[in-house]
């Protein structure tokens, strides 16, 4: 008597996630090699999925970009946030224990990579309104979270300069991502330092 159950199916199976995959490859080569220099031929590699799934996901590199940025950044906001409005912690030191941290990462890494979003903004935003959207808005989103301690700290007195704690907050992210620059380029924690001490020392004083 032949067996009435379903043969098993031959072939590849599906990969369950491949759209998650293929974001968290993008961010991993385009911090490595750059939005340019990486092909959707090799994200798909990476992933081990045909070519032509990728347009089952994304409508373009530049719709894949934009959704590359969104991740990046989301991926650690919910942190970032808690971090930000940790009362516990007076507001001028949760700022500057960021950078802190941030520049023990960038020694750790050998001063490659950078930020992604500065990155993108360097190769593509003068050529991808899709992609410059996503990023003006996540510049934005990050500034005001620098926005939110410097204005506590010139509430409780800690900062006492009166410019307008959005203008210094915008000023401190402009300098940072042109010290992670310069950073790279000299393959040295030196700009990061200088930028922490002119901050810290001359400007949120």
């Amino acid at each position: 008597m032949e067996s009435s159950s379903t043969p098993a199916r031959r072939g590849p199976k599906p990969k369950p996630h491949t759209r998650d995959n293929l974001i968290r490859a993008g961010v991993r080569m385009f911090h490595d090699a750059g939005y340019s220099a990486t092909g959707i031929k090799e994200i798909t590699d990476a992933v081990e999925v045909p070519k032509g799934s990728f347009y089952n996901h994304f409508e373009s590199k530049e719709d894949f970009g934009r959704e590359v940025a969104d991740f990046y950044f989301g991926k650690g906001l919910v942190d970032l946030r808690a971090f930000f409005e940790n009362e516990e912690i007076p507001p001028l030191e949760r700022l500057k224990t960021y950078f802190d941290q941030r520049i023990q990462g960038f020694q750790s890494s050998g001063y490659v990579r950078g930020c992604l979003l500065g990155n993108l903004s360097l190769e593509v935003a003068d050529h991808s309104q899709l992609i410059r959207d996503s990023l003006a808005t996540h510049f934005r989103t990050w500034s005001r979270l620098f926005e939110t301690c410097i204005a506590d700290a010139q509430k409780s007195g800690a900062i006492h300069n009166r410019l307008p704690a959005s203008v210094l907050a915008q000023f401190v992210l402009n300098s940072w991502e042109g010290a992670i620059l310069r950073m790279r380029a000299d393959k040295s924690d030196a700009p990061l330092k200088e930028f922490v001490e002119v901050v810290f020392s001359s400007l949120l004083v």
